[in-house]
């Protein structure tokens, strides 16, 4: 009999130890990426995505795109990041380049590609490449506009409220007269109630 108990005592303290011990995510499922995600309080690609579309609807239908004669050069600068998050800007900027180039009413320089481009002409101008084939400096198109702009935010906490929000401003500037064609902007406020989470 106390063989039985010892027995059953230790395989309960093995599973006691075993739950308490370190956790891990260990199955996964795709997801659909459309899908909202609030999962905490910091930035998601749910706002990214919001954000995103926002300023591009707006900045296809601005006169300035919708009225040129010709499809306007666009390329990508800088957004500022003067919120207290992490965040990846480079990649709101990119998203804003694909879903502006697949409206099909801009086109885009790649300032990432110069240093690329070049290294590229001195290789094909130094006699590896054919006459017929070999591309030369000097043939670039340049860019009409450019596209920068900044991304804020103020979070608030009041006892277990908390409050995030964002502001994204995004300018397009002429690149000959140096004016600020079209500009706009989008805000987001998130709310969170502050929980117990349970082991």
């Amino acid at each position: 009999m106390n063989i039985i108990k010892v027995t059953i005592l230790g395989a309960a303290a093995v599973l006691a130890f075993s739950s308490c011990g370190p956790k891990a995510f260990v199955k996964g499922q795709y997801d659909d990426v459309s899908r909202e995600n609030l999962m905490n309080d910091q930035w998601s690609e749910t706002d990214m995505q919001v954000i995103v579309k926002a300023m591009v609807d707006s900045m296809t239908m601005h006169p300035s795109i919708t009225n040129a004669k010709k499809m306007p050069i666009v390329m990508v600068t800088n957004l500022q990041n003067k919120t207290s998050e992490h965040i990846d800007t480079q990649s709101i900027m990119d998203m804003v380049r694909v879903d502006l180039t697949n409206s099909g009413k801009v086109a885009f320089v790649d300032k990432e590609a110069r240093g690329d481009i070049s290294n590229e002409y001195d290789y094909q101008n130094n006699g590896m490449v054919s006459e017929e084939t070999k591309k030369s400096a000097g043939g670039q198109t340049g860019a009409d506009f450019i596209i920068n702009g900044r991304l804020d935010s103020i979070v608030q906490e009041v006892g277990k409220d908390k409050s995030v929000y964002y502001k994204i401003t995004l300018n397009l500037t002429n690149l000959k007269t140096g004016v600020i064609t079209w500009t706009n902007q989008k805000q987001l406020r998130k709310t969170f109630k502050k929980k117990s989470i349970g082991l």
